[in-house]
């Protein structure tokens, strides 16, 4: 389905966060999409995956996450350099203020009119992973994708030591993770430890593993793989249209 895109801006603590938002073009009322970069922000890799999931009848939107670290509009390389200034940037952020930026796209959402209010959902990669997460403590977070989130266990997301294992219990909808197994960030305790809290807090999951590495859904590095990532999106697709009774072509009204 086609689709179309625009930035709106939103503000958060007193700083300006540029969200990019991908509709379908039918008019129609679709489940809502809170969808989380890695590191590097919004370059064209991350843009078009979310593209990808907006033209299955979703409308997604993705913050800038370190708004409050960068002037609007900067995406990061990802090399080098741009990954210590990704990690600088994740350390200056307190976790509070990485949840208030989920609840701010929320009530975005919630408020568009091509958005169904009670078909929220999170999407999110690498540390972006780690915030689809969070997101789910939200009440109106139905359903959660998480690809390769990294930190959960320690607690390594911003400034200070966040709290989400210790959260788990409050996840009231469904999550899907995404694992690679040669990812050395997300490595086999720190996946066991994701699993069997989940198990034990009777929270609702999926778990897939790919004989892939970190960010392997990045089209724009080495350590893509494209025969992994179609198959993500095999599993991830239908999880969220299974939630969200979503058909990919809106309910017209």
């Amino acid at each position: 389905m086609q689709i179309t895109k625009r930035n709106v801006n939103l503000t958060v603590d007193d700083s300006l966060m540029r969200v990019y938002v991908a509709t379908p073009k039918a008019p129609g009322i679709y489940p809502g999409i809170v969808f989380y970069s890695d590191i590097y922000q919004l370059g064209g890799p991350i843009i078009r995956l979310a593209n990808y999931l907006a033209g299955y009848g979703y409308v997604v939107a993705a913050p800038e996450i370190f708004h409050r670290t960068e002037p609007i509009g900067v995406v990061i390389e990802p090399d080098d350099l741009g990954r210590m200034r990704g990690n600088d940037n994740a350390r200056r952020t307190a976790v509070p203020e990485y949840d208030a930026d989920t609840l701010a796209v929320i009530e975005f959402l919630k408020a568009e009119s091509s958005v169904a209010a009670d078909k929220i959902g999170a999407m999110g990669f690498c540390i972006g992973g780690h915030l689809a997460f969070r997101a789910a403590f939200e009440k109106e977070i139905k359903a959660t994708v998480c690809c390769y989130p990294t930190g959960i266990p320690s607690g390594k997301l911003g400034k200070g030591v966040a709290d989400t294992i210790k959260r788990v219990s409050e996840i009231e909808g469904e999550i899907l993770i995404v694992f690679g197994s040669q990812d050395p960030h997300t490595p086999e305790s720190d996946r066991q430890t994701v699993i069997q809290t989940l198990e034990q807090t009777g929270v609702t999951h999926q778990i897939f593993l790919y004989e892939a590495e970190h960010t392997f859904m990045r089209d724009d590095g080495y350590r893509y793989d494209s025969v992994a990532t179609t198959s993500a999106w095999s599993e991830i697709i239908p999880f969220f249209n299974r939630v969200f009774g979503n058909k990919g072509v809106g309910s017209r009204e």
